[in-house]
């Protein structure tokens, strides 16, 4: 586990403002290109964490959330965007830290029926009982937005209202070789037609193929792969905050992936012939 500078000369050794009152908090992993990104919201008095982290990397994630300058007692919320290990495994450890009765987990049920086995001591709500809102004391907003089966059935994405962050879990994630938190996309890639791992017109390597590499072996399939990204462009997005790989912010970045990821192919059993 490497949690450091990159070669851009940017340092992840402590928490990152990517926009007003959100916190990336997460850790770098450059032995199996799996960065895990874990987003606190800091909003007045109120924090809400979204996908936590696995168990090992626990102590990275709180560390960097303390930093923010949070106490632990005002995280009153966890929110789960599935229920995978990556994100869920260190529940205890933040239920024993924060050690509050007003903390509640957020998710979906289908996802809720699989968190408990995490050994949750904490209420779970549901996002369709919560009418898929959440607001805070402020009267700030975030919404859950239903993307089934990209890659679980309880899967979904967390819409920031106020700065128009969209917490994407694993959609638009990738397995990145050469990882940086914020991305931007070289012209070349906005006329490439052949995405392959080395960049014909640049030498370099190609961040698209890391994203499209990633969703081909993540989603379920390209139907599910497509409603999602349906669902993605009714929204009005600053940026795209995955769970895995990195940030995007530019618009016509966050343009090309969106409609590329729509017309994916052989994504999920879709590579399967029977």
């Amino acid at each position: 586990m490497v949690d450091s500078d990159t070669e851009s000369g940017v340092s992840y050794e402590g928490p990152i403002e990517m926009a007003e009152g959100i916190f990336w908090v997460g850790y770098v992993d450059r032995e199996r290109n799996l960065h895990c990104n874990p987003y606190l919201i800091v909003e007045g008095n109120e924090a809400v964490l979204i996908d936590g982290g696995s168990r090992p990397e626990f102590s990275i994630v709180m560390l960097k959330i303390l930093q923010t300058g949070i106490l632990p007692q005002n995280i009153f919320r966890l929110i789960y965007q599935h229920y995978d290990p990556d994100l869920c495994s260190s529940i205890p450890n933040f239920e024993e830290i924060i050690n509050s009765d007003n903390l509640k987990i957020i998710s979906h049920r289908e996802n809720n029926v699989f968190i408990r086995y995490y050994g949750n001591s904490s209420s779970l709500l549901d996002i369709d009982a919560l009418s898929n809102l959440f607001t805070f004391a402020t009267g700030r907003e975030l919404r859950f937005i239903h993307t089934p089966y990209a890659h679980s059935a309880g899967s979904f994405m967390t819409y920031d209202s106020k700065t128009e962050t969209l917490f994407s879990s694993d959609l638009f994630g990738s397995y990145d070789i050469h990882w940086e938190l914020f991305l931007e996309l070289p012209n070349e890639c906005h006329s490439c037609e052949k995405i392959q791992e080395d960049c014909e017109q640049s030498k370099r390597y190609c961040p698209l193929y890391g994203i499209y590499n990633f969703h081909r072996r993540i989603m379920t399939s390209g139907k599910a792969l497509s409603y999602a990204m349906g669902q993605t462009k009714k929204l009005a997005i600053s940026q795209i905050a995955p769970q895995h790989g990195s940030i995007l912010y530019k618009a016509e970045d966050i343009a090309l992936v969106i409609d590329s990821l729509s017309e994916l192919s052989e994504v999920g059993i879709d590579a399967y012939e029977y």
